[in-house]
């Protein structure tokens, strides 16, 4: 006789499918549990909301160089130049970024709530006290900072004033980085999404209007742009601390999170203080590579700043499926599962990978038109169409290269990728570049060849050291 109905256990609901998985992971949902999700599901719901936040950030830097390139060659020289200082600001951003993500990573995966929202609290005032002071004195030395980098007379003319507002105004950008880092390591990547489209998309409608004086707007030329980023990343910084202090949700900061506390602060520190480390090696190795170009004139310079945006265009989307597995490393290793930590990574290389070459195949093919989109001027158009191509070449690589340095950073070990680096872009790439470009006299294309030949030691060298599993066993 069979059992009665009642008595029967209930049937485990049935998983959502990939396009309703899709759309939750863009609008949001319940919380989730990503230590015990299926390991696809949980790459998936933090993936999709990170690479549409980097595409979002991939359409900034492409309408700027867009509108810019209206006004010549010297416009786009100084929003390269700009651009290649403001990467050491990014690179003290980003370490902050990745100590705020492996700790709150960490403490979600522990079920620890409230030290989580007390560490990010403690990112928040160290942001806001390093932000403050790198603008006040880089915003003075804005004129001084173009002639350093090698702009001639006409070029620093042009710029000082898009130089100084986006140095002096740094807090945005710094703001957004280490407070979507926060977000992303409590698993809340809707949220940093969100304040990349209203950011960037404030921006995109802005860029012309500041650009060019339209309507009510003031002509402000190549200033226009850095009023426009400014203007766009402050009201999503906003947005960012609204639901961090005042909307609850999986962290949730209270001002007495805000008073310093210094063991945190320590804590933060030294695991900050590798990765600030680490992409200072980065940004400096490609102030450097600016340095070198600059001795070939503003075409060269132009040129490989309009390949760099869009160059950039792809490779954010990519970074976010590095930063899916990082947060995704940090949770499961504060839950005790450092075999699914790794399998989460695994994952998201094969994604990356597969994503990235086949972008980079229609970048070759393609560089011709791409480039064309964004100047007529031959010399600049045959710069940045040969920069295009030859660092496009390595795109699997920098894809694989990605999700394997995030393995380290999610788990808290930020000083592995830091030698690496060091070893890969400055006893590598910036002597490669020189050589070829001056000593065998390559010029420009020198330069170019570097990067892909860099990053291709990079990635193999970290896909060593990532199998040998050292980093799962790091404590923060």
């Amino acid at each position: 006789m069979s059992p009665p109905t009642s008595a029967l256990p209930p049937s485990p609901a049935a998983p959502p499918g990939l396009w309703r998985s899709v759309r939750q992971a863009l609008v949001g949902g319940p919380e989730q549990d990503y230590t015990a999700l299926p390991l696809n599901r949980a790459v998936l719901l933090l993936a999709v909301p990170m690479v549409m936040e980097m595409v979002m950030e991939s359409l900034f830097a492409i309408s700027d160089v867009f509108w810019v390139s209206r006004l010549g060659r010297n416009a786009i020289a100084v929003v390269g130049l700009t651009e290649s200082v403001m990467t050491l600001i990014y690179a003290v951003a980003i370490g902050l970024s990745f100590a705020a993500t492996a700790i709150v990573a960490r403490r979600i995966g522990e079920k620890n709530p409230l030290q989580a929202a007390r560490a990010a609290g403690q990112v928040l005032m160290l942001g806001l006290t390093a932000s403050a002071g790198l603008g006040v004195l880089m915003g003075l030395l804005a004129p001084h900072v173009l002639h350093a980098m090698g702009a001639d007379d006409a070029v620093v003319a042009t710029g000082t004033n898009f130089t100084r507002i986006m140095l002096g105004g740094n807090m945005t950008v710094f703001m957004i980085f280490i407070l979507n880092a926060v977000f992303r390591g409590a698993g809340d990547a809707v949220i940093a999404m969100r304040t990349l489209v209203l950011a960037n998309t404030l921006n995109i409608l802005l860029d012309p209007c500041f650009i060019y004086g339209l309507g009510p707007f003031p002509h402000l030329g190549v200033t226009g742009a850095a009023v426009a980023t400014n203007t766009g990343r402050g009201i999503g910084v906003l947005y960012q601390l609204y639901h961090l202090m005042i909307r609850p949700g999986r962290v949730h900061v209270r001002f007495a999170d805000l008073k310093p506390d210094p063991a945190i602060l320590a804590h933060i520190l030294k695991t900050a203080g590798n990765g600030i480390l680490q992409f200072l090696i980065n940004t400096t190795s490609w102030v450097g590579l600016f340095k070198i170009l600059a001795t070939f004139g503003s075409q060269a310079l132009a040129g490989y700043t309009i390949a760099i945006r869009v160059i950039l265009f792809a490779l954010m989307p990519a970074w976010g499926l590095a930063n899916a597995g990082a947060t995704l490393v940090g949770q499961n290793l504060g839950a005790g599962k450092p075999d699914r930590a790794e399998a989460a990574i695994r994952l998201a290389v094969r994604f990356n990978v597969t994503m990235l070459s086949l972008v980079g195949m229609v970048f070759i093919l393609f560089s011709r038109v791409l480039i064309g989109v964004f100047t007529s001027e031959p010399a600049v158009f045959s710069e940045g169409v040969r920069a295009l191509w030859i660092i496009s070449l390595a795109f699997p690589l920098y894809a694989a290269g990605m999700c394997l340095g995030a393995a380290f950073n999610g788990s808290g070990d930020t000083w592995t990728p830091t030698w690496l680096n060091f070893f890969s872009f400055w006893v590598c790439q910036i002597p490669l570049a020189w050589i070829l470009a001056v000593r065998l006299h390559l010029g420009p294309t020198g330069v170019y060849i570097s990067a892909p030949v860099s990053f291709t030691v990079l990635t193999l060298w970290t896909g060593l050291l990532f199998r040998r599993g050292k980093w799962k066993r790091q404590r923060i």
